[in-house]
């Protein structure tokens, strides 16, 4: 099977972009499931569940996040929902809303599992990503052999760790967070695929999404500045990943860059 994957939807530009190509791009990549990143994509940072019922509308069927996914209180509830496909990270500590993993149906009719880590290095401190990986990993090994992991962190040293950590245990590792795509997409030995960041969803005149003069304000003064999303020209990015479905091992992934004007 072909899964597709994109990296950090921002704001209503990256939502549209992602609408528009979407089509062509599961026809052209012959793509059996879809799976983007949200935590960006109301207002650009933050996720509610409006945008979240365009993009699964528009042909994803499941959606990760990371640490932006509390900025709006609302979406607890949608969390919370028993037939949500937003999932937040698994390793946030206590007992959030939501949860950090699901298995769903692809075209093919073959099931899916999608898991949710968040890194920390650099980030807010959560419980241990590995562990948490591990975890899961063990636990729908017996179930669900497809098993697509979107680690969500700061660090590319502790991306590639997890990927190393979980060769031959998931299908795929592959980063979130930074809005910029990495160029070290490879198969790792045991059968696991692995990037560092599929980049983002949003517009390319910008700073990582964000307008860069309001961006710049904020790291010459040093003062909070409320940032607002760029516009123009939008680069939707991602990779996508083939997978046998039985072994669950990878076979190939290549990286996705799209222009929408």
């Amino acid at each position: 099977m072909n899964i597709l994957y994109f990296g950090d939807v921002v704001g209503k530009v990256g939502r549209r972009a992602l609408q528009r190509v979407l089509p062509g791009l599961i026809e052209r990549e012959r793509a059996d499931f879809v799976v983007a990143n949200c935590e960006n994509v109301a207002g650009g940072a933050g996720v509610d569940a409006k945008s979240c019922e365009e993009l699964l509308a528009a042909g994803v069927d499941a959606l990760t996040s990371g640490n932006h996914i509390w900025r709006l209180r609302e979406i607890g509830d949608y969390l919370d929902r028993p037939d949500s496909r937003l999932i937040r990270p698994e390793n946030f500590p206590g007992d959030p809303p939501g949860r950090g993993w699901g298995v769903f149906t692809s075209n093919s009719g073959a099931q899916v599992a999608v898991v949710n880590l968040i890194g920390r290095v650099f980030m807010a401190s959560v419980d241990c990503p590995f562990q948490a990986g591990e975890r899961l990993a063990e636990e729908l090994a017996t179930t669900c052999p497809v098993v697509l992991v979107d680690m969500h962190c700061d660090a590319t040293s502790e991306k590639g760790a997890m990927g190393w950590f979980l060769d031959g245990k998931v299908s795929a590792v592959v980063g979130s967070h930074t809005h910029v795509q990495t160029a070290d997409q490879r198969v790792l030995p045991e059968g696991t695929a692995f990037m560092s960041d599929a980049g983002m969803c949003g517009p390319i005149n910008s700073v990582i999404g964000v307008k860069p003069k309001l961006a710049i304000r904020r790291f010459v003064t040093q003062r909070p500045t409320r940032f607002e999303t760029a516009s123009g020209e939008v680069v939707v990015q991602g990779a996508v990943v083939t997978v046998d479905d039985a072994t669950g091992r990878a076979t190939d992934i290549q990286r996705i860059q799209e222009l929408v004007a």
